[in-house]
């Protein structure tokens, strides 16, 4: 990972500032915020703490002491899709939207201030897929990843590659590069590149997106055992999508939490 330095930390060393178009963090907006936290509380161990409130209650996911995710409440009277919403880093957030807008996307919350911890926007790519922004200031983003229960991985599945590569390219100064075929891999698989190192994957899918959601980021939490994960995931009220099968990078399925909000959990190969 290519990072400046940020901030100094608790102990007094540097943090890591990621490098902008570095996937940092990952959010989820629920309309049980109590439920969502004993379904993924009880699924990968996480403990949570407050977080800043500028957008409703918000919580951060804390595993062994490190944040690792975020988890907000939706007002009651916002029907929106339940979805993980990965943040990509910027050094000008406010900056970043704008190009976003002037790349055909649009920015649907913010850019705004989520007090100390930093700035923040939520946008869409022309293709309609939310993700974030995040321009970090005391909260600098997942603070430990590659153990069980943090994120892995983050792809975006959409109609076709060329026209959403393009965009995310000139917002975030991504490389690209077309993926090998593979078992997995359908033809129109791309991904992207920062600095000559993969941050993330697009597949474009055509008629095989879901009707009811359409194009979307969706990412990968690191499991211990993905069979057992599942198993575990059943019995709390989640739902598998995807069985768990094996790939080039690990075993992987696709779940839902009692919500419905999509996610793929990856055991990883030695």
């Amino acid at each position: 990972m290519t990072e400046a330095q940020g901030p100094a930390g608790p102990n007094g060393a540097a943090r890591s500032r990621h490098a902008p178009g570095t996937p940092c963090w990952v959010s989820l907006m629920a309309h049980g915020l109590t439920s969502t936290q004993e379904f993924y509380g009880a699924l990968f161990g996480w403990e949570f703490r407050p977080g800043p409130q500028q957008l409703g209650p918000y919580v951060r996911a804390v595993l062994d002491g490190q944040e690792v995710a975020g988890i907000g409440q939706l007002p009651p009277d916002r029907h929106l899709p339940i979805a993980w919403t990965p943040y990509l880093a910027s050094d000008d957030v406010d900056q970043t939207a704008d190009t976003v807008r002037l790349c055909g996307g649009t920015i649907g919350v913010g850019p705004l201030d989520a007090a100390e911890a930093g700035r923040i926007a939520i946008g869409s790519d022309p293709a309609g897929a939310v993700f974030g922004i995040w321009q970090a200031d005391a909260h600098l983003g997942t603070a430990i990843t590659g153990v069980p229960g943090t994120p892995a991985w983050n792809e975006l599945l959409t109609f076709e590659s060329a026209t959403v590569v393009k965009f995310y390219e000139t917002v975030f100064g991504y490389e690209r590069q077309e993926s090998a075929p593979s078992a997995d891999a359908t033809a129109d698989d791309v991904t992207l590149l920062l600095d000559g190192r993969p941050v993330a994957d697009v597949h474009g899918v055509g008629n095989a997106l879901p009707r009811d959601r359409g194009p979307h980021w969706l990412t990968y939490f690191e499991v211990a055992d993905t069979d057992a994960a599942l198993t575990r995931l059943v019995a709390l009220g989640g739902h598998v999508l995807t069985p768990p099968h094996d790939s080039p990078h690990g075993r992987v399925a696709i779940a839902t939490d009692p919500e419905g909000a999509r996610f793929a959990l990856i055991q990883h190969t030695a």
